[in-house]
């Protein structure tokens, strides 16, 4: 394999259709030349599967080809072609595939379908200096703890009911903001912890190594309901369900004698939940990783690296095999190339 491979990363598992061009540079090392997005944001209401996926039908083609037009290369000059397969909405995922496959076909190279919440790993891995992390994986529709062992990323520890994106998400659309709600959540409980508020009591809910979220979520209304201030609630989400995370985060490197935690998915781009992490890693005596921001939301450049690493392992798809996996799970793949 030549070290310059060329691969053509495509993101569509929800909200984001994402095309990127990322080059192998070396052992464990590429360079990003491009990577592009186009965010469907619902009218009103949470995510709409089906109008999410007419949104990435139409700016697929356009996303795709910005982001060739950004790297400085034709599709002839391609390598690889790798796609999202898993998990996600399927009308989303099947659109994504079917432009991974249009575009495998013309340009006559390979296709490698990736595991989403994978590729947020190996970007990380690529990304920064960190070798062999427990990554706290913090998205919309997914909040897991996982790592490496005995040749497949090990769930450690996950949601019961809903991604913490998701719960936050719930909450500020009832409070009138716009999606994504998490950053102008953020934005609140700054404001109230500034002005020196008080912590409201919300459930803190951790079962082993799982947490849950539609109870906290359901005490967070009640209060609203009763008059609790916006902020107050805001700060108060944040330091029960971050406090809740860092827990089973601690948990797993205990168990697993890890020394380096990697943050990844748009949650994971909140500074409070940073700084939580953080402070939990230096007590351990470990060091904790982020990402930049655009390698931490949903993007094509996670989806391009992690083909490429695949690839280079011998993993093959053919086009008739390459169905999307609704309930992909991390896992399920048999990680050949560590």
């Amino acid at each position: 394999m030549r070290k310059d491979m060329l691969c053509l990363g495509i993101e569509g598992t929800a909200h984001t259709i994402g095309a990127a061009v990322v080059r192998k540079d070396g052992p464990g090392k590429g360079t990003v030349l491009s990577n592009v997005t186009a965010m469907y944001v619902p009218e009103e209401g949470g995510i709409h599967p089906r109008e999410a996926a007419n949104h990435h039908s139409e700016k697929a083609v356009p996303v795709i080809l910005e982001a060739l037009e950004k790297a400085g290369i034709g599709i002839e000059e391609l390598s690889l072609v790798a796609f999202s397969q898993g998990p996600g909405l399927g009308p989303c995922l099947r659109t994504g595939a079917t432009a991974a496959r249009a575009i495998a076909l013309s340009a006559d190279v390979p296709l490698v379908g990736v595991n989403h919440c994978i590729a947020h790993l190996e970007v990380g891995r690529m990304a920064t200096d960190c070798i062999d992390p427990v990554l706290l994986y913090v998205s919309g529709g997914n909040t897991q703890v996982i790592a490496f062992s005995k040749g497949r990323y090990r769930v450690l520890g996950e949601t019961m009911d809903i991604g913490i994106g998701n719960m936050l998400d719930k909450f500020g659309r009832e409070r009138g903001m716009p999606f994504p709600a998490g950053p102008r959540l953020e934005e609140a409980a700054a404001r109230a912890e500034a002005a020196g508020r008080p912590l409201l009591p919300l459930p803190y809910s951790v079962k082993g190594m799982d947490v849950a979220f539609s109870g906290i979520l359901t005490a967070a209304e009640h209060a609203s309901k009763g008059g609790a201030p916006v902020d107050e609630l805001a700060y108060a989400l944040q330091e029960t369900c971050f406090a809740m995370l860092t827990e089973v985060t601690e948990r797993a490197m205990a168990y697993t004698r890890k020394d380096e935690v990697l943050l990844g998915g748009g949650v994971a781009r909140n500074s409070r939940l940073q700084a939580m992490v953080d402070t939990m890693a230096r007590e351990r005596r470990a060091r904790m990783f982020v990402p930049p921001p655009g390698l931490l939301v949903d993007n094509g450049a996670m989806i391009a690296w992690t083909g490429i690493i695949m690839h280079e392992a011998g993993v093959r798809l053919a086009i008739e095999d390459s169905v999307v996996m609704q309930r992909f799970r991390t896992d399920d793949v048999e990680v050949t190339w560590r």
